[in-house]
């Protein structure tokens, strides 16, 4: 790993102080991932400054110098898993392999949202910590919707309007949200979620044979 500079002789304002260099960003950078790689690993329980700095292999101060504190590190840590599973959905959506209608896209998607692939379990309480504290925790779930958003609206067909891709998009995403707290809850386990997600499809499917 790289050095970094001794973080007592931070100025009063703080630690963080290393945002502007070229040479900042890249070693902030190389921390998230060491971060991000033990919330994939392990989740959000028990989540801390400490703990972080333990699995980057550094000291909790020299992660103040690069990051305002735990918060702002676990959210940037989670979305950087988010957006790994993003990539991988648009992937899987828009292989060429596969029927290329709305519905056969988002079908694709689904297995990716409730698979065990990395930082799952780190993803699923991120949204359970959204909903049991949207005050503190809120933009763990908002950053969902600006990721996936696009993505789904980007899915639809391109001679619908804007609008009609921002509407479906947003119905689309919100009910995969549900199906998958359904899922997740359920005690059906591996089954949950699934009769809604059939209905969600022959819906799209309608709705695209109708345009």
């Amino acid at each position: 790993m790289a050095s970094d500079p001794d973080p007592d002789a931070a100025s009063p304002a703080g630690y963080r102080r290393s945002a502007g260099s070229p040479r900042g960003q890249a070693r902030r950078r190389e921390l998230l991932e060491y971060v991000t790689a033990d919330l994939a690993a392990h989740g959000l329980v028990d989540f801390s400054l400490r703990r972080a700095a333990k699995a980057a292999g550094t000291t909790h101060k020299v992660l103040l110098y690069h990051f305002a504190g735990a918060e702002e590190l676990l959210r940037e840590a989670v979305e950087l898993l988010r957006e790994r599973r993003a990539s991988s959905g648009q992937a899987a959506a828009l292989d060429p392999a596969h029927p290329q209608s709305l519905a056969e896209r988002v079908k694709a998607i689904w297995p990716l949202l409730v698979g065990t692939g990395e930082g799952q379990r780190a993803l699923d309480q991120a949204l359970g910590l959204a909903m049991y504290d949207p005050q503190r925790h809120g933009m763990l779930a908002a950053d969902s919707s600006e990721r996936f958003l696009p993505l789904l609206a980007g899915l639809c067909p391109q001679e619908w309007s804007a609008q009609r891709r921002e509407q479906v998009a947003e119905l689309v995403f919100a009910a995969l949200r549900g199906f998958l707290v359904q899922r997740r809850t359920s005690p059906d386990g591996e089954t949950g979620g699934e009769a809604g997600l059939a209905a969600l499809l022959r819906m799209l499917e309608r709705e695209q044979a109708e345009s």
